[in-house]
């Protein structure tokens, strides 16, 4: 699913919005997700997950093309972890 199904979605089955409301309810709830995470916050969605951000290390890496070498500055990436019930739904059949 990507973000324009979701909306559509979310303002199909939310007959009392416009589908310019449910964007900006979309984009406010990812917003405030991605503000969290570069505070060096956590957000976590019970009985979905919890995202937040781990620290990588600089290193030196290599150029797939060249095999030249290439530093890489430290920086922090996202990281997600599901939650229990994300897990037992994922892994029933």
């Amino acid at each position: 699913m990507i973000r324009s199904e979701l909306v559509q979605k979310l303002a199909d089955e939310n007959k009392g919005l416009t589908l310019q409301e449910v964007e900006r309810i979309v984009d406010l709830f990812f917003k405030e997700i991605v503000d969290r995470l570069a505070s060096g916050g956590r957000v976590e969605l019970r009985g979905f997950g919890a995202f937040t951000t781990r620290a990588r290390d600089a290193r030196t890496g290599r150029n797939p093309r060249t095999g030249e070498a290439v530093s890489v500055n430290a920086k922090r990436v996202p990281y997600f972890k599901p939650g229990k019930e994300m897990r037992e739904r994922l892994n029933t059949r």
